[in-house]
This record gives structure tokens, C-alpha cells and sequence, in this order.
């Protein structure tokens, strides 16, 4: 189950949402269905080799004017 952040237009609020199949989410304060869905920053933990560890998070970026959400596909 993916959790998201939204942006309430009527009250101005950011929460997250679980999502549980087609279901619309709306505003835990209001109860406006007028929402949009955040950009969020993901971060992950992953076994290198060697046994290391390796934390990543596409808002720990080292490029400075990378708008992109994944360092997966930048070319720098």
C-alpha cells in the first residue's frame, strides 16, 4: 500500500495518504476532495557489496540544479 503526500486547495494543508486500491483521498482537516498529489523525496537502504551499507535519497542529491526525483537517470 502506497503512502502519498497531497496539498489541500481549500485549506492549504499537506498530509499523506495511504492508498488502498482506487480509492480518492481527501483532506483529513476539510474533507475537500480538491487535492493534489506532492512530489516526495524516497529514500532507501540497500546491501552493497561487501557487505556496507548504503543509504540514498534523491533529496540528498550532489547536484545542486537537478530538478529530477531520482539520481537513477541524471547524466551528470
Amino acid at each position: 500500500m502506497p503512502i502519498y503526500e497531497y496539498h489541500c486547495e481549500k485549506c492549504d494543508r499537506d498530509f499523506e495518504y495511504i492508498i488502498f486500491g482506487k480509492e480518492k483521498p481527501c483532506c483529513p482537516s476539510c474533507n475537500s476532495k480538491k487535492v493534489c498529489k506532492q512530489m516526495s523525496v524516497c529514500g532507501f537502504v540497500s546491501k552493497g557489496g561487501g557487505g556496507e551499507t548504503v543509504t540514498r535519497s534523491a533529496g540528498a542529491s550532489s547536484c545542486s540544479g537537478c530538478a529530477a526525483t531520482s539520481c537513477g537517470g541524471c547524466s551528470h
